[in-house]
């Protein structure tokens, strides 16, 4: 059984929450049935500040770089292997008195940007964000002029959103060119077909802009050309 709308509500209950001066610390604890993908995160004001990697039993740290590294916190393991152990039982326990309720499936939303801004023949990072989907999982895939791009290619690890639905990102290298399409397609049960994006790259010409203000100037000065020499000739007449 996957996340089910019944594992929503034990969030709730376990999600812990704490304001401290204007800042809300958040604490969730998510879990599965059939005891895999285990969640424990610590967020300050909706940002991830770590999360216990279940699999290689440590603590991942993964606020900015300019904040300082995060010190060892080896005793955060066992708490949250133990908090585990709880969301578990209870976990089955409400699923019992429920009698496995219908699965909640949410669409997931998708939009493709640029990490920087473009120029043509530049390397580049191409960004596809995935979210207020659930449950788990979703596929992405990448193309270029219709060719499935599998280099370059990273997915990050899912990340769980205040109404308990997830998000997740997923990026591709690239060297835009002109005429180049890239699309971002993304599978997901709540989905009865991919859902795709599109994105090529803005083409803005410098000699073709350059060219064409030159036309106008000298349009311009054509124009300006013409007008004075007909007001010499209006004065030439008069003065005959």
């Amino acid at each position: 059984m996957n996340y089910s709308m019944v594992t929503a509500v034990l969030l709730g209950v376990v999600c812990v929450l704490a304001k401290v001066e204007g800042h809300i610390d958040n604490q969730v604890i998510a879990c599965k049935t059939n005891d895999t993908d285990a969640e424990d995160e610590l967020q300050l004001d909706g940002n991830e500040i770590l999360y216990v990697d279940f699999k290689n039993k440590e603590v991942v740290f993964t606020f900015p770089e300019f904040i300082g590294k995060g010190k060892s916190d080896k005793g955060r393991i066992p708490k949250a292997q133990a908090e585990h152990q709880i969301c578990l039982n209870n976990l089955n326990i409400i699923v019992g008195a429920e009698k496995s309720p219908p699965e909640e499936i949410d669409p997931p939303q998708s939009t493709i940007y640029p990490r920087k801004k473009v120029v043509l023949g530049k390397n580049n990072i191409l960004i596809c964000f995935v979210t207020n989907f659930y449950p788990l999982p979703v596929k992405v895939k990448w193309t270029k002029n219709n060719a499935e791009m599998k280099e370059g290619v990273t997915l990050s690890r899912y990340y769980p959103n205040s109404d308990f639905t997830f998000q997740q990102l997923s990026t591709l290298s690239i060297t835009p060119e002109e005429g180049d399409i890239y699309s971002c397609s993304v599978e997901h049960k709540g989905l009865q077909e991919p859902q795709t994006r599109i994105w090529e790259p803005e083409v803005h010409k410098g000699s073709n802009m350059a060219a064409t203000a030159f036309c106008g100037i000298g349009l311009t000065l054509g124009l300006l050309g013409v007008g004075v020499g007909t007001f010499f000739l209006i004065k030439g007449n008069n003065c005959n």
